[in-house]
């Protein structure tokens, strides 16, 4: 079952209320997307834990219900 982009994008949101979110489908699968997240929340935070992050705002679905996701993260 594949996960729809706006429902990515909320679950996202509501872990980063101030993040700016772009999402991709990159297939047109429902599989297979980009985020572009920027968040404050991210300042002084390395990479890794903004990753991190992200994937623990999606609750387990990596690998899932969300086949692949390229991520990409940044602060203001």
């Amino acid at each position: 079952m594949a996960m729809a982009a706006d429902e990515i994008e909320g679950m996202i949101q509501a872990a980063l209320p101030d993040a700016v979110i772009a999402i991709t489908d990159l297939r047109g699968d429902g599989d297979h997307y980009a985020a572009h997240v920027i968040s404050e929340t991210f300042r002084g935070m390395p990479r890794v834990k903004q990753h991190q992050t992200v994937y623990n705002a999606l609750g387990g679905r990596m690998g899932g219900v969300l086949h692949a996701l390229q991520l990409t993260t940044a602060a203001p």
